[in-house]
C-alpha cells in the first residue's frame, strides 16, 4: 500500500502546475516593464559616454590642427586625413582606435556638425529618425555634457 502512494505522489497534478503558471507570470509582468526600461536608459548612458570620447578625439584633432574637421569631413577625418593640405599636422594613425567609426547602441552613424559656437554629435535615438519622444528622443553632446 505505501508503494501505491509513492507512485501517485512522484508527480505534480495539474492544479499546482497552474498555480505556479500563474505565479511566474504575475512576477514576470511586475519585473519586466522595469528591467526593459533599464535597457533603454543604460542605451542612453552609453551614447553620452561615447560622444565623449568622440569629443575627446576631436579636441585633439583641433589641438593639432587648429580647428576641427569641417561638416562635410565628418568624422571620418578622426579616421584618416580627409585634405593633407588643410591638416598639416593630422596625427599619425588618426584620433581614433580601430578602423571604424563608432556607431550608437542602435546600430546608427553619429552625426556631426562644425558650428560657429564648436562642434556638436547627434544620434537620432532608438527610432533613429530627427526629432521623438522618450526612448527615441535625439541625444546631444551639449546635452550629454549638461548632466
Amino acid at each position: 500500500m505505501n508503494k501505491n502512494r509513492t507512485k501517485m505522489r512522484s508527480a505534480f497534478t495539474l492544479m499546482e502546475l497552474m498555480i505556479v503558471i500563474v505565479i511566474l507570470g504575475l512576477l514576470s509582468a511586475l519585473v519586466l516593464p522595469n528591467i526593459m526600461g533599464k535597457a533603454e536608459d543604460a542605451k542612453q548612458r552609453l551614447v553620452c559616454i561615447q560622444m565623449k570620447n568622440i569629443d575627446e578625439a576631436l579636441k585633439s584633432f583641433k589641438f593639432d590642427n587648429g580647428m576641427y574637421p569641417e561638416t562635410e569631413d565628418g568624422l571620418k577625418a578622426l579616421l584618416s586625413n580627409p585634405d593633407e593640405q588643410k591638416y598639416k599636422n593630422y596625427a599619425n594613425g588618426g584620433y581614433l582606435d580601430g578602423i571604424n567609426l563608432p556607431i550608437d547602441p542602435w546600430k546608427n552613424h553619429y552625426i556631426y556638425l562644425n558650428e560657429d559656437d564648436g562642434v556638436e554629435l547627434i544620434s537620432l535615438g532608438a527610432d533613429g529618425k530627427e526629432e521623438g519622444k522618450d526612448n527615441n528622443k535625439d541625444i546631444t553632446l551639449r546635452a550629454c555634457n549638461k548632466q
